[in-house]
């Protein structure tokens, strides 16, 4: 339990660092602020729905949260750059 609790606080960090550079990226404007955005709403959309049937398919809590961990690493390092 204090695993799944460890992941879940390093998930919610590393959230924080890619919700502060997508910011970034937004107030930048132009048409790369507006992809951005874009691909946001997609993404969540596509993590949402894809946790959702894990879970239905008896996919475990912790494994859901390791999936949300790798897709919010990529875009920090994406962002990062």
């Amino acid at each position: 339990m204090l695993q799944y609790w460890l992941q879940m606080s390093l998930l919610q960090a590393e959230s924080q660092q890619v919700v502060w550079l997508r910011m970034m990226k937004l107030v930048a404007g132009g048409p790369q602020a507006r992809l951005e955005a874009e691909r946001m709403i997609s993404e969540k959309l596509a993590a949402a729905g894809s946790a959702a049937g894990s879970l239905m398919l008896g996919a475990s809590p912790e494994s859901v949260v390791r999936g949300y961990r790798r897709k919010v690493r990529s875009n920090r390092r994406r962002l990062s750059k």
